[in-house]
């Protein structure tokens, strides 16, 4: 049995925790659904990849679209008529989001032998990497010195 948490006195006394608290209530409701299976791998210190199960389908039944911070990966079987005589594997229609960090970039995707892959990168911009500051005091009492001499 799972349990529901209220976040309702969290709320009252936290200011900026928005989107923290919309990511956990996000989390439960998804524990539940677990098709398509999916693994996310990291490749390097800035790169990812979302690798999905999708056998079944056919790359124009999956859509992938990179919202803000949210990527949603969709599968929409068209309707054709077979008759099974047993049906192991699942053909369902799907839609599974992934929460993005800051700048992280959906860099492509590709459909190979029924998985769906999808590489991410993180890009900071220039503005924001650390940057070192040169420091002019030295020069600065230097010249206060000839200054002071004349």
């Amino acid at each position: 049995m799972r349990t529901s948490y209220d976040f309702t006195p969290f709320w009252r006394s936290s200011i900026g925790f928005d989107r923290l608290f919309d990511l956990v209530d996000a989390a439960q409701q998804q524990a539940e659904a677990h098709y398509p299976p999916y693994n996310i791998e990291r490749l390097g210190d800035d790169q990812y990849q979302i690798s999905l199960a999708l056998a079944g389908f056919r790359p124009d039944e999956i859509n992938v679209t990179a919202e803000q911070n949210v990527l949603t990966i969709e599968g929409r079987k068209t309707d054709e008529k077979r008759e099974y005589l047993y049906q192991g594997i699942s053909e369902r229609h799907f839609r599974r989001q992934f929460n993005l960090a800051d700048y992280v970039q959906v860099r492509n995707a590709s459909f190979d032998n029924g998985l769906l892959r999808v590489e991410l990168v993180r890009e900071i911009p220039e503005a924001m990497k650390p940057r070192r500051i040169a420091i002019n005091g030295i020069s600065n009492i230097q010249q206060l010195d000839s200054k002071a001499a004349a």
